[in-house]
């Protein structure tokens, strides 16, 4: 704050009488005196207070009385008059005229303030010292906001550099980096050393950095506000990620374009997790249609072979005069008739469980009786494979579930052991366990690894190569599906010295739900 005296207007061209410049003086002291918002005061050669306004009490709490005559180091911290700064900017005021300094200054109760000081030297017309004027103004305000916004500016600045998932630097107006955090250290592989000045360029691909696209996005976000894509991107060693890229304007108070921020976030994963995501979605289309196909296909086969099946059955039974060569044609294909109805049967079963169509229907029954029926005709084609059929049957085991269905497991795993142990003993036994009732199926044949164990069970799945012994994997996967829907279980066990045990354990009483759960898209079978 610059303080002047007012000049007297001269009458007449007259110099000022004494009462003008009295009256002159009168007003000026009563300016100084009613400022309030800046202590203005004089001091005498030596550095005393001479005078005192108003703003000078407000500011540093003394009133006139209390100070005048006292040194101006009284408002000095202890370690700036211990330096000899007040004498020093005394010093340095008569030498040039006037100084000016910031820093703390000390009131009445020793409490600081943050202060800005002007201190001018007062000399007469023959320049000989008069005194100093010492205007003072409190700044605390205006510094603790300018400290706050220094301090919000540094943890800013902390948490940009400290930020490791996303790469977020400055660039220049030009492009070139100017700022760069341990994100982007990370994400792209450059150490700030190494790519400050650098124009961002080198994070794109050769053909996209000679062709303008690097401008391009700048000339974007000055015009929008904003540019953002996603695209590929490259690190220091030459790989590529994929990136989520935004660029915007920085801009200063007068609206003065002074560089772009620029934040990238590697989205690699993300984006190989969805190509994994819609992968999977197609193949579960393409199970789904699969699927369908089957289903169509198995009810368009059935009724056609269902017909033929009826006049071999037919042929056969008034064939006594048909030569022995055309008979024996007959029953094979016959035979061979069977197995296709069979293969149909179990392709409509798995379009059934697939489309959470497949049903159980329950009814009371000895599950002893009726497994010894599925296995006495089993007798014949037992005898074909070599296999001599054992019973281990308790007297009776009665309980509640679909006699269809656990007459097909127990087909099903019969065949499967005539099929791959065929020409060794196979031992069929049923056996109640408290709540539950036990079926098992054992072979002495080559075994399964037990590597294999959980495979075996899914759909199209196999213990053996189709080339040694044909079918199509899913005689297992549907006895899984049967048992399952019956709320039991189905394992495996290996048999001393080789062999194998299918082991099925079934509630004797229904579980609460009678419907079983539709596969969830399993691709093993048997």
């Amino acid at each position: 704050m610059t303080v002047a005296i007012p000049p007297v207007q001269p009458s007449s061209g007259s110099a000022p009488t004494p009462e003008a410049l009295r009256q002159s003086e009168e007003r000026f002291r009563l300016m100084v005196s009613s400022v309030k918002d800046y202590a203005i005061f004089m001091l005498d050669t030596q550095g005393h207070v001479e005078t005192w306004n108003a703003g000078a009490e407000a500011i540093k709490g003394y009133t006139g009385a209390e100070v005048i005559g006292k040194h101006i180091s009284v408002f000095y911290t202890p370690e700036d008059v211990a330096a000899g700064k007040p004498q020093r900017l005394l010093h340095v005021a008569l030498q040039q005229g006037r100084i000016e300094d910031v820093g703390w200054r000390v009131k009445k109760d020793g409490t600081r303030f943050w202060a800005d000081v002007v201190i001018t030297a007062v000399v007469d017309a023959a320049g000989v010292l008069q005194g100093y004027t010492k205007v003072t103004r409190d700044l605390t305000e205006q510094r603790i906001a300018e400290d706050a916004l220094r301090q919000s500016e540094e943890r800013f600045r902390l948490l940009v550099e400290s930020v490791k998932d996303y790469a977020i630097f400055m660039l220049d107006p030009q492009g070139h980096v100017a700022t760069w955090n341990a994100g982007a250290a990370r994400i792209k592989g450059y150490s700030p050393r190494e790519i400050i000045g650098k124009h961002f360029s080198c994070f794109y691909l050769p053909e996209e950095a000679t062709s303008g696209k690097c401008d391009m996005e700048l000339r974007v976000a000055l015009a929008e506000g904003k540019f953002e894509e996603e695209g590929w991107r490259l690190r220091k060693d030459g790989t590529r990620f994929w990136a989520n890229v935004v660029i915007e304007p920085v801009k200063d108070r007068d609206g003065r374009l002074v560089g772009f921020a620029k934040v990238t976030r590697d989205l690699t994963e993300r984006r190989e997790a969805e190509a994994e995501r819609l992968r999977f979605a197609q193949a579960d289309e393409a199970i789904r249609l699969r699927d369908e196909f089957l289903s169509i296909a198995a009810h368009e086969l059935k009724t056609p072979l269902s017909a033929i099946q009826l006049q071999l059955q037919s042929l056969l039974l008034s064939a006594q005069g048909l030569d022995a060569k055309v008979r024996n044609k007959a029953e094979r294909a016959y035979k061979g008739g069977v197995r296709l109805l069979d293969l149909v049967e179990a392709l409509l079963d798995v379009s059934r469980i697939a489309t959470g169509r497949f049903s159980l229907s329950r009814s009371g029954f000895d599950l002893t009786r009726s497994v010894e029926e599925v296995a006495e005709s089993f007798r014949e084609q037992a005898a074909r494979a070599g296999c001599e059929l054992i019973l281990h049957l308790d007297a009776s085991v009665p309980g509640e579930w679909d006699r269809l269905r656990l007459e097909q497991v127990v087909t099903n795993l019969l065949a499967n052991a005539f099929k791959y142990a065929a020409g060794t003993p196979v031992e069929l036994a049923v056996r109640a366990e408290g709540a539950n009732a036990v079926i098992t199926v054992s072979d002495q044949g080559p075994g399964i690894p037990e590597s294999e164990w959980a495979r075996i069970f899914g759909r199209f799945e196999r213990a053996a190569s189709m080339r040694h012994f044909g079918g199509m994997g899913l005689g297992l996967y549907v006895v899984r599906e049967i048992v399952e829907g019956h709320g039991g279980t189905v394992s495996i066990e290996a048999v001393r010295p080789q062999g194998t045990r299918f082991v099925v354990t079934l509630p004797r009483i229904p579980m609460p739900k009678t419907e079983p759960a539709p596969s969830a898209g399993a691709e093993v079978a048997s």
